[in-house]
């Protein structure tokens, strides 16, 4: 009787006990977005839908996402901006699983393109009453974690949060962009996840004008573990001026074989944010092999017509540790949060 009731236990505490970490797994969309949050209290945020196919490719590998992640519904869907790439999935996905709430910046500013007034339109229909549009320094409701917006239509926090507020002396080396031709990047909703000392930081697409607002001439959002590179490692965005703000211990870019993964990030990312490992959704074909990061991160070798859809996830314990593992191989690294 005593053996039955401690093997209970132990078969408890492996359910309940693996719940408590915060899970984040990276959908390989192909050059596309979609990130997955599960909360130490179950509850799940998805950031972005990726792409719309013809064989609803995306949608089925988010959904094929939630369900590893043993979920019902997913909490949370925040669009980060109204492109193909980040909402293009959406209505295939909303047929395989519940979503309860849609997040967003508020209307597109593209919304004179047909392409993105269709998607739009869908949106508004999907999204429906359960609809939230997110402004600067609002959080995010996911149980067991702290998620703070801090740029969304443009517009950044205007405080500096906890332990951040440094000033940034390679502020005086930015330079201004010329305006994005696809504005929609620069509605971007960003924020900050916090778990104890973990922090993630999510900007979209956002480019490097409006990556400025953020961390010139102080730093506003402090130094980051875990970044999502923004615009899948492309160098419109990730600034010399963000990265050595934010210092990430770990770099996840979420790009194609043949989209995002710029040399130029890469070097950004090595010099200026003194990150520790880069992990990568693709190997970036059109860059160098030797200036990509190790096969071992790399979650997808192959070009898009061979590729097989492998994720990149996370797990955080409360403590402050965080486990990488690229599940086409298995290959782990841990890391501690600063």
């Amino acid at each position: 009787m005593k053996k039955l009731l401690l093997l209970s236990l132990l078969g408890a505490y492996a359910v309940y006990g693996a719940s408590k970490n915060l899970e984040i797994y990276w959908i390989d969309a192909e050059g596309g977005a979609a990130t997955l949050i599960v909360s130490p209290s179950g509850e799940s945020m998805l950031v972005d839908t990726a792409n719309r196919t013809p064989d609803d490719r995306d949608a089925k590998r988010i959904f094929a996402a939630t369900q590893q992640a043993g979920l019902k519904k997913i909490d949370f869907l925040v669009t980060t901006h109204f492109h193909g790439d980040h909402i293009g999935a959406m209505a295939a996905l909303a047929k395989m699983i519940p979503i309860g709430v849609y997040m967003d910046h508020g209307e597109s500013v593209e919304i004179a393109r047909p392409a993105v007034a269709t998607a739009y339109k869908a949106y508004l229909e999907l999204a429906g009453t359960t609809r939230r549009i997110l402004k600067p320094g609002d959080r995010i409701p996911l149980k067991g974690v702290d998620v703070q917006v801090i740029m969304s239509a443009g517009q950044g926090i205007l405080k500096p949060l906890k332990n951040a507020g440094a000033k940034n002396a390679t502020c005086a080396d930015f330079k201004e962009h010329a305006p994005d031709t696809d504005p929609d990047n620069d509605q971007s909703v960003g924020f900050l996840l916090k778990f104890g000392k973990f922090d993630f930081l999510d900007l979209g697409d956002l480019t490097r004008n409006y990556e400025q607002k953020l961390v010139c001439p102080v730093n506003l959002i402090g130094k980051v573990d875990l970044y999502q590179t923004s615009h899948h490692g492309l160098d419109r965005s990730n600034s010399p001026q963000l990265l050595t703000a934010i210092q990430p211990t770990v770099a996840v870019m979420n790009n194609g074989p043949r989209k995002g993964g710029q040399a130029t990030v890469f070097e950004t990312l090595r010099k200026s944010g003194g990150v520790g490992d880069i992990w990568q959704g693709h190997l970036a074909l059109d860059t160098p092999k030797e200036v990509n990061t190790g096969e071992d991160m790399i979650a997808n070798m192959e070009p898009t017509a061979e590729c097989k859809g492998n994720m990149l996830k996370v797990s955080v314990e409360s403590k402050g540790t965080f486990i990488m593992t690229n599940l086409r191989n298995g290959f782990t690294k841990t890391y501690n949060s600063k």
